[in-house]
């Protein structure tokens, strides 16, 4: 699961991305409301936590927008303000959830999966290439061929979850170190290298028929072949 967290105070930004990180949900941090905005609207999110109070812009003026460009992203409004008002305009501007401040960080993970299996279909469970599959509820990488699995470290669970969405794409090192450590980490290409390994080990002990191929000064794909 991907999400987009529209937080100013970064140091609760940062706490709730490292939380997520740990239920193996990657969130993106924008701190301003023009950057949430266009974030947003860039699609590409399962769900967007939204702060009410932001510089630049209001959550709800963002809320406004997105619905207006038909984005039904679900939205939990995350913020301070928790009077009757201020709920119902979110609502009505098209939240899904109004969670107050202060609250508790499983509250908020419950709320989160919540709101994204309230969509038209069933939840995805599972993503699947070339006969292997990642379940997100135990986080375990399967082989269909072999029958064999094997569970996964949160960092390689992002990785492999961005390989399985994208098959055959080649996704650039930036883009995977962004996703997966954050906009403002310090991780470097060794850090995503040494986790790049790891998943390649995982996938031979499954016997998987698909690897992690490496384009010389491009990135990495997933390619389906042993």
């Amino acid at each position: 699961m991907r999400v987009l967290l529209v937080e100013d105070e970064k140091n609760l930004s940062s706490a709730v991305c490292r939380l997520l990180s740990r239920e193996r949900i990657v969130a993106d941090a924008a701190y301003t409301g023009p950057d949430g905005l266009d974030c947003a609207l860039s699609g590409g999110y399962d769900a967007i936590i939204l702060d009410v109070m932001l510089p630049g812009m209001d959550g709800f003026q963002i809320l406004e927008r997105v619905r207006a460009e038909g984005i039904k992203t679900p939205v939990m409004m995350l913020t301070a303000r928790g009077d009757l008002q201020d709920r119902v305009r979110g609502l009505q501007a098209g939240a899904d959830y109004y969670l107050p401040k202060p609250f508790q960080m499983e509250e908020l993970v419950a709320c989160l999966r919540a709101i994204t299996r309230r969509g038209d279909g069933a939840p995805v469970m599972a993503l699947s290439f070339g006969g292997v599959s990642l379940s997100e509820k135990d986080a375990k990488l399967a082989c269909e061929a072999t029958g064999q699995s094997v569970k996964l470290g949160a960092k390689e669970y992002q990785l492999m979850e961005l390989f399985l969405r994208n098959p055959g794409q080649i996704l650039p090192k930036e883009t995977l170190i962004e996703r997966v450590w954050g906009f403002e980490s310090d991780a470097e290409y060794n850090n995503l290298e040494v986790y790049i390994s790891f998943l390649r080990k995982k996938l031979a002990f499954i016997g998987a028929g698909v690897k992690l191929k490496a384009s010389r000064g491009l990135g990495y794909s997933l390619e389906a072949g042993a």
